[in-house]
């Protein structure tokens, strides 16, 4: 039986050529071999599996090669080549820092740097992880990094830069390697696939690539345990069900039901998410990033911030012509704040739920009648009445027409409305309206308002007063509590407070009557009991109390002439 090799041994890359996603870095090395102006000692920093360790091996080869290709380009026919290709090499030591990161093994270390090469031009000494070397350890190799052997050269590798000394930093040519995009990767694994006799679909390579992270190990070590499950065949939907990710489809249909303003059919796809044993906040996050792709596909600027495959690009741009920008930004923070509030909610589900709710309200502008809606009765037959002979049957009556009542409209979350998807066609006017237009026009000026709609609307005002510093630490500080209905009030600690906040008032409670479209709204401001524990708010308040606590302190003001700011 032929020995299995994995897929990130089997397709190391063997050239520069084939380093997936390092274009530039690899490039500066074959200008460096060219023209042979090489480094004593080297740097290579990035995220996992993006090809550090496989370049340090590719530029320790390509030295020593007696008769390169096109001047930076291994031959693989000459004994240091074929050496290397064995992995009998004594020009090329490795180094795991991870396991060997004492004085002594890098004392051990440097005693193999005094050894000539055999073979080849050049000692290289890679040592990879090299942040896990201990502090005793980086300063034993200080000397001899800064100062090696002709023919020695240091290749450093590390996933974290900033644990590297400074010292060691500042002797190293430095390399940072990039992610690896989702491009990239899908197109590698299409090459894997191919010449494995593999077929595969783009949309399961694409989960494959967001999975890994930017990491190609990462990648092909997904794409062998796919290979083992599905065999030769892998769709969509097997890959979704092996790496247990919620399936993007979800995302899409629930965009479609939201902008149909339909929450019974939004709350039982969510059902359905959890029925699945998927956890409700990372579907948040998820369902976050992907009206944020959503966003990004809706111009051919930012189209490139979307990172997929082509099938995909095409999906998310049909539903980005769907949506209105403003309906996405509103959508966004709908679920950011979902996300902040997740986290400390009682009721993890309902909190998913509301936010689930208040995107199917988006757009929204209707009336709904003040009393409880009653289920249809339409399709059940009536009883006729008692006094009716058994004979005769009664003919059933036409409902009779009820007085239109005077409703209040739904508060709109915030008040503005967009169109979504196609235009709907207004409805005609069933006959002119008889009554006059004044008492449905003062209903909706002043529509009754909640307690959380009062603190939302209050919150909001710290946004418009952001050039107001004082004025905006006072709003975010106190919040107004309901007395009843229409009337609120402001415990405010400190007279100075209370002066700041009754000359501001007026702009505020104007601001919040328009917000809450009532202009009833009262807020009374009530002076807290003051006691001289209270701490200092001010600078001028702070300067007072070290007074007392501190004379002298006066005079040295007065005598440097200083300013309280």
């Amino acid at each position: 039986m032929e020995n299995y090799i994995v897929s990130a041994r089997k397709y190391r890359p063997q050239t520069f050529e084939s380093v997936v996603g390092q274009q530039a870095l690899t490039q500066t090395l074959q200008n460096a071999i060219r023209s042979n102006h090489l480094a004593h000692a080297y740097l290579f920093c990035g995220p996992r599996g993006v090809g550090k360790t496989t370049c340090a091996r590719i530029f320790a080869k390509t030295i020593n090669c007696s008769n390169p290709q096109n001047g930076f380009d291994a031959c693989n026919e000459c004994e240091s080549c074929k050496a290397f290709n064995e992995q009998r090499s004594f020009n090329i030591h490795e180094l795991d820092a991870a396991s060997n990161n004492s004085v002594e093994d890098i004392r051990n270390l440097i005693d193999q740097v005094r050894i000539p090469p055999q073979i080849g031009k050049y000692s290289v000494y890679i040592i990879d992880e090299v942040h896990m070397l201990s502090a005793g350890a980086f300063n034993a190799l200080l000397k001899t990094l800064e100062e090696p052997p002709s023919y020695a050269i240091f290749i450093l590798a590390t996933t974290e830069k900033h644990k590297v000394l400074p010292t060691i930093l500042s002797r190293c040519q430095v390399y940072d390697f990039n992610r690896i995009t989702i491009p990239d990767t899908i197109a590698y694994l299409q090459k894997v696939a191919a010449n494995e006799g593999i077929t595969v679909s783009e949309e399961a390579l694409n989960v494959v690539a967001q999975k890994a992270d930017g990491g190609m190990r990462d990648a092909l070590s997904i794409f062998d345990q796919l290979v083992a499950f599905c065999g030769k065949e892998i769709t969509y939907e097997r890959t979704i069900e092996v790496l247990n990710v919620l399936s993007v489809d979800y995302y899409f249909q629930l965009v479609d039901s939201a902008l149909q303003h339909n929450v019974a059919k939004t709350l039982l796809i969510f059902n359905d998410i959890l029925n699945h044993g998927f956890d409700a906040g990372h579907f948040v996050t998820g369902f976050a990033q992907h009206l944020r792709d959503v966003l990004v596909s809706k111009d051919p600027q930012t189209l490139p911030l979307l990172e997929t495959g082509e099938s995909m690009r095409a999906r998310y741009g049909q539903q980005a012509q769907r949506c209105h920008p403003m309906w996405i930004f509103m959508a966004l923070d709908i679920l950011n704040t979902c996300d902040i509030n997740y986290r400390t909610a009682r009721n993890k589900r309902l909190t998913v739920e509301l936010a689930l709710v208040k995107l199917c309200q988006l757009g929204l502008n209707q009336t709904i009648p003040s009393t409880p809606n009653i289920p249809s009765t339409q399709n059940t037959p009536k009883a006729a009445p008692q006094t009716a002979p058994a004979s005769r049957p009664t003919p059933t009556p036409a409902p009779a027409p009820q007085p239109k009542a005077a409703t209040p409209s739904i508060p709109k979350m915030p008040k503005i409305s967009i169109g979504l998807g196609p235009k709907k066609p207004e409805p005609a006017p069933a006959q002119p309206a008889a009554a006059p237009a004044e008492q449905p026009k003062q209903e909706e000026q002043n529509r009754p308002f909640t307690v959380d709609q009062l603190r939302d609307a209050w919150v909001g005002l710290a946004d418009s007063h952001k050039e107001e510093t004082r004025l905006k630490q006072l709003i975010e500080n106190y919040m107004p509590l309901m007395v009843n209905d229409l009337t609120a009030e402001i415990q405010m600690p400190n007279p100075w407070q209370m002066t700041e906040m009754k000359k501001a008032l007026p702009t505020l409670l104007r601001q919040l009557r328009a917000a809450l479209h009532n202009d009833h709204l009262e807020i009374q401001l009530v002076q807290a009991e003051f006691n001289q524990e209270q701490l200092a708010f001010t600078a001028e308040e702070k300067y007072k109390l070290m007074v007392e606590q501190n004379p002298a302190l006066a005079q040295l003001k007065e005598k440097l002439d200083l300013q309280i700011d």
